[in-house]
């Protein structure tokens, strides 16, 4: 968050004036968020994003030329620490997973309501955005039936992502508190109901959740859903 006034500094990128109009009008009902900018294709965007540093891009995914998913590989490049969330109509599973390999943070749809809006993206600059519910069942889906059809089964191998078939990855460096968070994170839940579950202060949650995502080096929740999958964490 922007340390000048406290407010989150959000950058917009869709080909269609509307689509760029509605997420102003998103932004521009809670002075907790300042819209510093705006394009209209990946292009411009890489163009224009340096001239204003913003802390969160909502980033369209269709756009003609470079589209979403590519402008968002070439930003997290140029910026890593700057926070990406993919804006889109479709609910399909692979344009998630494609965006989280780009760089990703979040995915939100079109349709949701404003507040909704808001609410998630705030949880995204703070580094706490849970993922439905849904889409942790689905993730979870997709690598199994990915690990099938390669006829592999990354569980048994102790292989972890990005890493496939290092020793040194058979066991994993978290502790049980962590490991008890961790499988409480892939299946949906937020900070406040694992505080909930475990008699924590969110605080304190967040301070786990940062610590496993630092001791596994992945960037968020949706990573560590893989993670905990390839480790034979879940129940499957």
């Amino acid at each position: 968050m922007s340390e000048a006034n406290g407010q989150i500094r959000v950058f917009l990128v869709d080909d269609h004036p509307h689509g760029r109009e509605g997420m102003r009008e998103i932004m521009g009902a809670d002075p907790e968020f300042a819209v510093v900018g705006e394009a209209a294709s990946g292009e411009e965007a890489m163009a224009r994003i340096d001239d204003v540093l913003p802390d969160l891009v909502l980033m369209d995914i269709n756009m003609p030329g470079m589209g979403g998913l590519e402008a968002t590989q070439q930003l997290k490049f140029l910026y890593p620490s700057l926070k990406i969330v993919m804006v889109t109509v479709s609910d399909d599973i692979t344009h998630l997973f494609e965006a989280i390999k780009r760089g990703a943070q979040g995915y939100l749809f079109k349709n949701l309501s404003p507040s909704a809006w808001r609410e998630y993206l705030r949880a995204v600059v703070d580094d706490e955005a849970p993922m439905s519910k849904e889409i942790a069942f689905r993730l979870l889906q997709e690598f199994t039936s990915a690990a099938s059809s390669n006829g592999t089964n990354p569980a048994k191998t102790g292989a972890k992502p990005g890493h496939a078939g290092d020793a040194s990855a058979m066991t994993t460096p978290l502790t049980s508190r962590e490991k008890d968070i961790l499988e409480r994170v892939v299946t949906g839940e937020s900070n406040k109901e694992i505080a909930v579950a475990f008699g924590l202060s969110e605080h304190t949650v967040k301070n786990h959740l940062k610590n496993i995502l630092q001791k596994l080096h992945l960037d968020n929740r949706v990573q560590l859903t893989r993670y905990a999958y390839e480790q034979g964490l879940l129940e499957k």
